[in-house]
């Protein structure tokens, strides 16, 4: 090799070693699952819908899911998993027990189990309101994870889709 070729040979490296180094900025680090719970969990409060569905339910069941609340809220996941686990063997298209049992999923960082928990609650559900927004963003969530950006906007749309306007009148 000539001693003329030998600097521009080291160049064209030195400037294809710097070109790839500043290529792309590391991916940022996912969420933690109690930003992601949180996030689920505005969606449906922050839902301008006039529709509100309140289930009713047995006593034994509904002692199960107070249960569950209570172990979630003081970070016992598994705990409450088995109560809304046990909730699902009495009514096992609850669509609110089944939202619930995702978002634990969630914070097991079970996410897969999650968004398939959300979609069944979502097919037994009301389809509009805030248990409907809740499922959408429980998808929206987990699709962001997996990084299916045609996912995240589909989920988008379904979640935008579950508010209903209230009736105007004059």
């Amino acid at each position: 090799m000539s001693k003329s070729v030998r600097p521009v040979l080291a160049s064209t490296v030195a400037a294809c070693l710097l070109a790839a180094c500043a290529s792309a900025p590391p991916a940022p680090p996912p969420p933690s699952p109690q930003a992601i719970v949180a996030s689920i969990q505005a969606a449906g409060r922050h839902d301008d819908s006039a529709l509100r569905v309140t289930p009713l339910r047995d006593a034994g069941t509904e002692a199960l899911v107070d249960q569950a609340h209570k172990d979630a809220a003081s970070g016992q996941y598994p705990a409450a998993a088995a109560q809304l686990d046990k909730a699902l063997q009495d009514e096992p298209h609850a669509p609110d027990i089944l939202q619930d049992r995702a978002e634990i999923a969630v914070r097991l960082q079970h996410y897969a189990h999650a968004e398939q928990l959300a979609q069944a609650s979502w097919n037994y559900g009301p389809k509009l309101g805030a248990l409907c927004a809740r499922n959408w963003q429980t998808v929206l969530e987990m699709r962001r994870l997996a990084r299916d950006s045609a996912g995240v906007a589909s989920a988008r749309q379904h979640r935008d889709a579950c508010r209903v306007k209230g009736v105007v009148r004059m």
